[in-house]
């Protein structure tokens, strides 16, 4: 899977280039080759979806509908009503931000919601959003430990209000790597009647997930942190309260009539598509379901997890530097480390790894702020991240280790100085696009 995306060559301030060694997958993934592949066939046949009687539209109405049902194998959705609820639907987005907030004017009126503080903000904020229809809120702050999360969402299940209630977890946190208990909270929460959304945007690139495995109710990803980088993302789910719900927007496409006096809306998935819908972003995104099997998926995360413990162990040796864990060392992630490094600011740390080593990172709080906060040792105000991804090699993990071993021992070598609220360095000859 390595070689199934293109690398770039890496600038530094001294004139040199070098293979860019991408630690930022966390963030977006850059685009596999069988993506690309699949938006070239497709640019050529590119029309309006559904409505058109022309050729390339009809071409493009049936890409967009197999790109739906591809993504749909590949999270194992429900084709019929289970004990639980009704069957799945799967609703194309613009991204896990955009999958949640939909479901946040989806769920019943009055909805109970208990989220995690430890949450990305795409799954913690839009529960409290003016539009959102919960009712209480229930914010649960961190876990010690993944047992600990399971009896604390039970528990404020079945203290909640009577009627509808949803527990909101991640599948993989975006922050310390560290995969949460998904089927044991989602066994809590039916035990109290409630239903689960899972935040999968982190797990998905690096994992196999299942709606029908893992009996969750509802799933949210993104295309972009699944080799998918063009706008395209997906809620995929129980129908009923998708059904019920008024159309997310309003507009062409989630309309079946519309009079002077009455508004007929559509039925799912079109209810929550108005508009001219992204064809291009869901044939992108189901070219990468196709390419990540649960074969090849679970391939990967053997070799990253090698990756991992090579990369975890190097950066465990240098003075100085901490890795942000909210449990055990031990405990199962997918390819992501946050860490530290004491006299080291992270955005100085970042920037340097950038100019003198062609290493990208991410610094920052990681758009999980109560989290990331909550984990930085003291003296600290941000961390670096970095992520691993099919790109991934040895001598990428072993220069960034040198790395920062070089920079604690002797720090910077160039200037750097604040560039539109970002450290750069001073000056800069590198030639940007």
């Amino acid at each position: 899977m390595r070689d199934r995306h293109r690398r770039g060559r890496g600038p530094l301030v001294d004139g040199e280039y070098v293979d860019y060694a991408n630690f930022d997958y966390a963030a977006s993934a850059p685009c596999l080759t069988s993506v690309a592949d699949a938006l070239s066939a497709a640019l050529p046949y590119y029309a309006s979806v559904h409505r058109g009687a022309g050729h390339h539209s009809q071409v493009s109405t049936d890409a967009y509908e197999r790109a739906r049902r591809s993504v749909s194998r590949f999270l194992g959705v429900r084709t019929e009503a289970d004990a639980h609820g009704s069957a799945d639907a799967v609703v194309f987005v613009r991204g896990t931000t955009d999958a949640v907030n939909l479901l946040a004017r989806a769920v019943p009126e009055g909805c109970t919601v208990v989220v995690f503080e430890s949450e990305h903000h795409a799954s913690l904020l839009p529960w409290e959003h003016p539009a959102a229809r919960a009712g209480q809120v229930i914010r649960l702050p961190l876990p010690a430990s993944p047992e600990e999360a399971v009896a604390s969402a039970r528990a404020a299940l079945a203290r909640a209000p009577e009627g509808p209630r949803l527990l909101c977890v991640t599948a993989a946190s975006n922050v310390t790597g560290e995969i949460w208990p998904v089927e044991e909270m989602v066994e809590a929460a039916h035990a109290e009647g409630a239903r689960v959304v899972v935040d999968a945007a982190q797990y998905v690139p690096h994992l196999p997930f299942s709606l029908t495995g893992t009996g969750a109710d509802y799933v949210a990803l993104s295309g972009h942190k699944l080799y998918a980088p063009f706008g395209s993302g997906v809620l995929a789910g129980r129908a009923d309260w998708l059904s019920d719900a008024a159309p997310y927007l309003a507009g062409g496409g989630a309309t079946r009539r519309v009079t002077e006096h009455d508004v007929q809306w559509n039925d799912l998935p079109a209810r929550h598509e108005a508009g001219s819908p992204n064809v291009l972003g869901a044939v992108a995104l189901a070219a990468a379901c196709d390419t990540f099997t649960t074969e090849t998926l679970s391939l990967q995360h053997i070799r990253e997890a090698a990756l991992l413990e090579r990369l975890r162990s190097g950066l465990g040796e240098i003075e100085g530097v901490r890795e942000l864990s909210l449990w055990d060392a031990e405990h199962a992630r997918v390819g992501i480390v946050s860490f530290v490094v004491d006299g080291l600011p992270a955005d100085l740390l970042a920037a340097a790894l950038s100019a003198e080593y062609g290493i990208g990172v991410r610094d920052g709080l990681f758009c999980a702020h109560p989290l990331t906060t909550h984990l930085l040792p003291e003296g600290h105000e941000q961390a670096v991240r970095a992520s691993l991804g099919v790109g991934t090699t040895e001598e990428h993990v072993d220069r960034l280790v040198g790395a920062v071993t070089d920079l604690v021992a002797h720090g910077p070598r160039w200037e750097y100085a604040d560039c539109d609220g970002r450290l750069a360095p001073v000056p800069d000859p590198r030639n940007v696009l």
